[in-house]
């Protein structure tokens, strides 16, 4: 299938979907056996590398009844045949939560395929049937605008982020100039910001930006330090992947970013539990893993593989830290620990203490390094910060649309920044 994709797109509904066809007691075996697939399905996919769509209802997102109802469709399907609506008599059967009743919930499953990378997707709010009798578009239209947009963790503004290539390819291949690809913006809340500029929000680059700009900043949704700019990273990263793969004929360098954990937490959905108890944000580490990597990329001194590396990196908003290999556990060994002894010609080690770099060169050995991501600084919770008109110290609290946890948006980024650099060393010789 060298000229075509291979797509899995997998129906995720639970009960939802079959509600008219066969009665939960039936079936309810086989629900129980999803909790337990998903999981599976996610460590094969991670391990072989294959991207699915789980598509899903909107009814799935809730983490209980008290959230569900308040967020029903207003105008509901009015099926001649009433078996095929959930909202007439069915919604009474329904437990308080997923724990209660995993047949019916699925916000900890969703979480964890979001976690993995994978894609999840809500067509509609109900499992909705289009030719049944009694229901109209504008039932079908109110359905679809009640899916539940915002996944637990991030912010719940939405944008398409459908790339629109000014220049730079023809007839679908790059023609040799700069590749231009433009994202915009259309859900923006600008006046979120207007109301707070006199209040600098700790941790933003508020008060420097004022200060080193002289007034003329772009204060809207964070201006050119805001992570909405991760977009135009992740665009370039899509390109540089594909320069690496023409230096890879046999296309086995892959870079892959996972999270590691949240909150000091490896249980992912635990850490994110954490900062949902606490009303707060929270912070996560990564790592960035790329294999077959070849010998000698890397121009020391200045322009080591680390250094470029770390350079781009850091153009990441909210990280703040970096480790190779061992990285900072490093300065805990004596050094017949931490050398990394070569076993054959080729250069692999029996070990990789040096996160597949030496003397900032790369070994042949796999590239590792972590990172670190702060929690996001638009927290809910009331902090204090110099109001610039009045001189005062004053309570502040942050308005808007903002992430529980950024971590959760980064490893996409991370490996675009990772390839950007490699295309560039493997292009340079």
């Amino acid at each position: 299938m060298s000229n075509g994709k291979f797509v899995i797109s997998l129906d995720f509904e639970k009960y939802w979907g079959i509600h008219d066809a066969v009665s939960l007691e039936d079936y309810k075996d086989n629900l129980l056996g999803v909790q337990k697939v998903i999981p599976l399905l996610l460590e094969l996919f991670g391990k072989y590398q294959i991207n699915a769509t789980f598509a899903t209802v909107g009814f799935l997102f809730f983490k209980d009844k008290s959230e569900l109802l308040p967020s029903l469709p207003k105008r509901k399907p009015a099926y001649h045949n009433e078996k095929f609506s959930p909202y007439i008599s069915h919604l009474d059967l329904i437990g308080e939560n997923e724990t209660d009743d995993p047949f019916h919930f699925g916000s900890d499953l969703i979480r964890q395929i979001q976690i993995a990378g994978q894609e999840i997707g809500s067509h509609t709010f109900s499992h909705y049937y289009c030719l049944e009798k009694g229901q109209t578009k504008e039932d079908f239209k109110e359905d679809i605008e009640r899916r539940k947009p915002g996944a637990k963790g991030t912010t719940p503004r939405k944008e398409d982020d459908i790339p629109e290539i000014i220049s730079g390819v023809f007839n679908g291949k790059s023609a040799g100039s700069p590749i231009t690809i433009l994202f915009k913006n259309s859900n923006t809340r600008s006046g979120d910001y207007e109301k707070q500029r006199a209040v600098p929000r700790p941790g933003h680059a508020d008060f420097v930006a004022h200060q080193k700009f002289k007034g003329f900043e772009d204060f809207r949704g964070g201006g050119h330090f805001s992570g909405r700019l991760t977009v135009a990273l992740v665009a370039a990263g899509v390109v540089a992947k594909k320069v690496i793969e023409s230096f890879s004929p046999d296309k086995k360098i892959k870079v892959n970013a996972t999270i590691l954990e949240i909150g000091g937490e490896k249980d992912l959905e635990k850490g994110l539990r954490k900062a949902v108890d606490a009303k707060d944000s929270i912070g996560g580490i990564l790592e960035c893993k790329v294999s077959h990597l070849p010998i000698g990329l890397g121009e020391p001194f200045f322009n080591s593989a680390e250094s470029l590396i770390s350079h781009a990196v850091f153009s990441i908003p909210a990280v703040k830290g970096i480790e190779f290999g061992a990285g900072f556990a490093a300065a805990k060994m004596f050094g017949i620990e931490h050398n990394d002894a070569i076993i054959n010609a080729d250069g692999t080690t029996a070990t990789n203490n040096a996160g597949g770099i030496v003397g900032g060169i790369t070994n042949g050995n796999e590239l590792a390094f972590r990172i670190v991501v702060k929690p996001t600084s638009s927290t809910p919770k009331e902090q204090q910060t110099l109001n610039v008109e009045t001189g005062n110290v004053e309570s502040f609290s942050v308005k808007g649309r903002h992430d529980l946890c950024i971590a959760l948006r980064v490893p996409v980024v991370l490996e675009s920044v990772t390839a950007m650099v490699l295309a560039d060393l493997m292009m340079e010789g």
